[in-house]
């Protein structure tokens, strides 16, 4: 006999499993994201550190607009590393939130499909029709779903392959800017001396 009290006890006990998961994978990540944060602030500080002994041994204009223009590429170069690494751990996350959202569709696609099997088993005799009606729903449900999460699946891998060139493409140009910055300092006249 069909029992629909235990089968939606064993839904929720499913669905706060998942809930624990998802909450798990949040503090998870939102670990990882903060642990790379403070791993860059100490870089920061030590390049700070490292950036005043330097402009203690600054002797002329040169040596200052060389020190301004080695500091600013590195900057650059830092910022877009952090930068790489957020995303980074930020398409991972995503990765493992979609995992869990696809794991959690299909295990409620399959849990639908037994309940209305249950359900149709114990129907009363010339509700075929709506039982028929009712499998055909769940079956255009669970399709639907699936091709939702393909066109979703596409939408991302083609924003991140966007994200990724304009990234490169941006670093390239800020690289190329700061030995700019470099060349420009390099033919500056010497001899003036810093204050």
């Amino acid at each position: 006999m069909y029992n629909a009290t235990e089968q939606f006890s064993e839904l929720n006990k499913a669905n706060y499993q998942q809930a624990m998961r998802l909450a798990t994978l949040g503090l998870e990540n939102a670990e990882k994201l903060a642990k790379l944060s403070v791993e860059h602030a100490r870089v920061a500080i030590e390049d700070g550190m490292k950036t005043a002994e330097a402009a203690t041994t600054v002797k002329d204009f040169h040596d200052l607009m060389a020190l301004r223009a080695k500091i600013a590429e590195a900057g650059v170069q830092k910022a877009v590393a952090y930068s790489r690494d957020v995303y980074e751990v930020a398409a991972k996350s995503q990765a493992e939130f979609a995992s869990l959202v696809e794991a959690t569709l299909a295990q409620y696609n399959q849990g639908m499909a037994l309940w209305v099997e249950k359900a149709a088993q114990g129907a009363p005799a010339g509700s075929d029709v709506a039982v028929t009606a009712l499998k055909s729903t769940v079956a255009a449900t669970s399709a639907a779903i699936d091709q939702i999460t393909k066109a979703t699946k596409q939408v991302v891998n083609f924003a991140d392959a966007g994200l990724r060139a304009a990234s490169k493409t941006a670093e390239q140009a800020a690289t190329q800017a700061a030995q700019s910055a470099v060349a420009a300092a390099a033919a500056a006249p010497k001899g003036r001396k810093v204050a």
